[in-house]
C-alpha cells in the first residue's frame, strides 16, 4: 500500500472513531475531553508501535470509554459493553479487543465475575495494548496530563475504596506500571528520554 493510501486508511478509521465518539458522549462532556486527550496521547505514543498498528491504537483511544454512555448499558462494565457496541457496528477485531481489555480491564472483570464475557475478546499483550493503557492512564478525567501513580491514585479516589477498581488495584496497578515502564523503554529507544515522556516521575 503506497503511504498515500496509508494515510488516507488512517485518516478515516481516525475520524470515524472520533466522529462516533463525539457523538455518543455528546451528553458527558468531561469523559469526552478524557477521550481526546487519551487520543492524543496514542497519536505521541504511534512511535512505539508499527506503522500499520497506529490507525488500530488511535481509533481504539478515542472510543475506549464509549461503554459508560447510558444507552450502551449491557453488563454495566464500559469496557465490555463498549466493546459489544462497536462489535455489534462492525467494527474491526482488532480495535473491539482493546477497547474490551483496556487499562488492566481483565483485573476488575474477575471481581465483578464478568471473566466469561470478556473473554469473547483477546487480550495480546504487545506494544499497542501497552499504549493504548497508557495513554489512558496518562490523561486525566478533565483531560489533564498526569503520571501513572497519579492517575491510579486519582482513580481508587474518585471510584471508592469499595469499588471494584479498588479491589482489583493490587494485579491491575502492576500490570499498569510494567506497561507504563515498557513503553517508557521504548520511547526512549526512539530518543525521548523520560523527562519528555510524562509518564512516570523522572
Amino acid at each position: 500500500m503506497s503511504s498515500y493510501l496509508q494515510a488516507e486508511k488512517t485518516s478515516r478509521i481516525v475520524a470515524a472513531a472520533a466522529d462516533l465518539t463525539s457523538h455518543i458522549l455528546r451528553g458527558d462532556p468531561q469523559r469526552l475531553t478524557h477521550s481526546r486527550a487519551v487520543a492524543r496521547q496514542a497519536e505521541f505514543f504511534t512511535r512505539t508501535i508499527d506503522l500499520d498498528s497506529a490507525p488500530l491504537l488511535v481509533a481504539a483511544a478515542w472510543v475506549h470509554d464509549i461503554g459508560y454512555a447510558p444507552e450502551l448499558h449491557d453488563t454495566g462494565f464500559h469496557p465490555i459493553d463498549g466493546a459489544r457496541y462497536l462489535q455489534s457496528l462492525g467494527w474491526s477485531p482488532a480495535i473491539c479487543n482493546l477497547v474490551a481489555h483496556h487499562s488492566g480491564a481483565r483485573f476488575v472483570a474477575r471481581v465483578l465475575k464478568l471473566d466469561r464475557e470478556l473473554a469473547a475478546f483477546l487480550f495480546r499483550q504487545d506494544a499497542v495494548s501497552d499504549a493504548l493503557t497508557v495513554a489512558d492512564e496518562t490523561a486525566g478525567p478533565n483531560g489533564q496530563a498526569m503520571t501513572v501513580e497519579q492517575r491510579m491514585s486519582e482513580m481508587v479516589r474518585r471510584h471508592g475504596p469499595q469499588s471494584a477498581n479498588a479491589r482489583a488495584h493490587g494485579p491491575r496497578q502492576r500490570y499498569i506500571r510494567a506497561a507504563a515502564l515498557r513503553v517508557t523503554h521504548r520511547l526512549e529507544r526512539c530518543g525521548v528520554d523520560r523527562t519528555q515522556q510524562h509518564i512516570i516521575a523522572a
